[in-house]
């Protein structure tokens, strides 16, 4: 396992990475190989924050570098951009589906796990009753991401009055939630052609994500 920063070589150029991710389409695999070996450094770059006491480096840098071959392999030359771009997300999405499925597949106890019951009937975990600042690595990296991909969804897929809806419907920009009858007063507007504006952003949003996770 590599330990140092140092050790991995620096990136290439740009004329030497669309050279070889040329050659690489055209079904070269030590090309590919290549482009794999000068990118590792961003690899190593990503897993950082992707990295406890529990996990093990050597797993995380071949899951990263999955992600990284993926990249060049779907990586599309005529969009222009550097391929660093296009695989940071694909390594990203690598890790993020390694950290979703240890949570399907998990079994042991965890904070989550109902514990018993309060007066009302309702469940309660340690969570509940136990302060701790040691809140899951994997829930907070993919909290923060789909927060990160729900904004970015937002401003590429919903119209300028569907974006005004959701933030004042949900707070998104800190404030405290708004009814629907209080954004149509807002905003002047029916409370149902509010709340027909609404279903519709969040369908848009539904599939986004859909897609996105796919």
């Amino acid at each position: 396992m590599v330990n140092s920063m140092q050790t991995f070589k620096q990136p290439l150029t740009k004329e030497m990475e669309l050279y070889y991710l040329k050659r690489s389409k055209e079904g070269d695999l030590s090309a590919r190989n290549l482009l794999v070996e000068y990118n590792l450094r961003l690899v190593a770059h990503i897993i950082k924050k992707y990295n406890n006491f529990e996990r093990d480096m050597d797993d995380l840098i071949s899951i990263g570098t999955i992600g990284l071959i993926k990249a060049i392999n779907t990586y599309d030359i005529e969009k222009g951009n550097r391929l660093v771009t296009y695989a940071s997300r694909c390594i990203e999405n690598e890790l993020l589906m390694m950290l979703r499925k240890e949570k399907k597949n998990a079994k042991e106890f965890s904070l989550y796990e109902p514990i018993g019951t309060d007066k009302e009937g309702n469940e309660i975990t340690l969570l509940d009753i136990v302060e701790s600042d040691g809140t899951d690595i994997s829930e907070q990296i993919i909290f923060h991401d789909n927060v990160k991909q729900l904004h970015l969804f937002i401003k590429e897929h919903l119209d300028t009055r569907e974006n005004e809806i959701l933030t004042l419907r949900y707070g998104l920009t800190g404030m405290s939630p708004f009814t629907q009858k209080e954004v149509a007063d807002k905003l002047h507007i029916s409370r149902s052609y509010v709340s027909r504006i609404e279903k519709k952003a969040l369908l848009k949003l539904k599939r986004a994500f859909d897609s996105f996770s796919s």
